[in-house]
């Protein structure tokens, strides 16, 4: 799930505060099949594919952000190509990268938006994409009472999974709403097409009730499971 590490490097100090990064209305774009991004999380990447250090030497050295998108079905014949991608991405900010003596490199990227792809091109070794960064979702905090469900639907999941619930260790009281959804959608350990069904919510409720009906579908899972045994 999470572990107290990646909760502490997942949400920024309380008393940062984050100042809107400019976003290029052109961006490259690493398509995995794997990985779905979300804002006001952090992503460190292992960088070893040719393309892909090209990529991030050009980031580096100009407009500094990378568009995370997920693979769509189907992807693995046309890997090394340009095989389809889930049209909205999560826009994130190189924060760092460390190279490594092989031209290898750990990349470290803060999310910033979610963006629609509007057109793709191919003329560097990775793709790009025109992008249109969707409008700031003007609901920042939930309903009290939605936030105390689904922590305690995380809980009973926890606590059905490994027998120990985790929750108050993981996750603080006063942490901002918007941030403790999306590290939840980042870490819970469902599948990519699940996480970017979250990522394509229109607003933080949304997600947050996608987020609960798939714990409680993930919890009867599990009971099935444990009950066919």
């Amino acid at each position: 799930m999470l572990t107290n590490h990646e909760q502490e490097r997942a949400e920024p100090d309380s008393s940062e505060r984050v100042v809107p990064f400019p976003i290029p209305d052109r961006v490259p774009v690493f398509p995995l099949p794997n990985v779905v991004f979300f804002p006001k999380t952090y992503l460190p990447l292992h960088i070893f594919e040719p393309r892909y250090r090209r990529m991030v030497a050009d980031a580096a050295s100009s407009g500094q952000c990378i568009a995370m998108a997920l693979l769509r079905e189907g992807w693995e014949p046309g890997y090394y190509g340009n095989p389809p991608i889930y049209p909205i991405v999560c826009v994130g900010r190189l924060v760092s990268v460390q190279p490594l003596p092989d031209g290898r490199s750990n990349i470290l990227l803060q999310g910033l938006e979610r963006a629609d792809v509007l057109t793709e091109y191919f003329e560097k070794p990775y793709r790009e994409a025109e992008i249109a960064v969707k409008s700031n979702d003007p609901e920042t905090r939930l309903a009290p009472d939605l936030r105390r469900s689904l922590m305690t639907a995380l809980e009973q999941y926890l606590r059905a999974r490994d027998g120990s619930a985790t929750c108050e260790s993981l996750f603080r009281d006063e942490m901002n709403d918007e941030v403790l959804i999306n590290i939840l959608a980042s870490h819970l350990d469902c599948t990519p097409v699940e996480k970017q069904f979250l990522l394509e919510a229109d607003s933080l409720h949304q997600r947050a009730r996608r987020l609960g009906d798939l714990i409680q579908f993930m919890l009867h899972e599990h009971h099935g499971a444990k009950g066919s045994e």
